[in-house]
């Protein structure tokens, strides 16, 4: 692997570690800083998908986190990153991990997360980020976020 590669991918699993630390500070501006204008998001909540400055509505962003007791955990596993020139793609599985207000106790479960990601002057964005959590296929279609890695 080159020497920019390595760096590349140095500054993209940056990307991620930024992310962990926006979510472990409750820092939506710190996340959302990390989408390209243009991104389009799927997370674990509805609606289907974000796009642009939905994606990254600093203030909605706040609200989900209000929606939390203590501390909200992210954590980056098995990373996969691969790039070629100004794009990347990332795949891998996250854990969240947090207590929900008014909830005794909290949770924990694992996700696949997909982000690609473009060079902007520079600065590698997230342009796609997906998570997903895969469900029962016995019809009850219930979220198996009972699977650990």
């Amino acid at each position: 692997m080159t020497q920019a590669l390595v760096r590349d991918e140095a500054a993209i699993r940056e990307t991620f570690a930024e992310h962990e630390e926006g979510m472990r500070l409750r820092d939506p501006a710190r996340i959302v800083a990390r989408y390209a204008p243009e991104v389009v998001t799927a997370t674990l909540a509805p609606p289907l998908r974000h796009t642009g400055a939905d994606a990254r509505d600093v203030e909605a962003l706040a609200g989900w986190m209000a929606g939390f007791e203590g501390p909200i955990t992210l954590e980056y596993r098995d990373l996969e990153v691969v790039v070629s020139g100004d794009v990347a793609f990332a795949h891998g599985l996250a854990r969240l991990a947090a207590v929900p207000v008014g909830y005794p106790e909290g949770f924990s479960m694992w996700m696949r997360t997909t982000v690609g990601l473009r060079r902007r002057e520079g600065r590698w964005l997230v342009t796609h980020s997906h998570d997903s959590v895969p469900f029962h296929m016995d019809g009850s279609f219930l979220a198996a976020t009972d699977l650990l890695p």
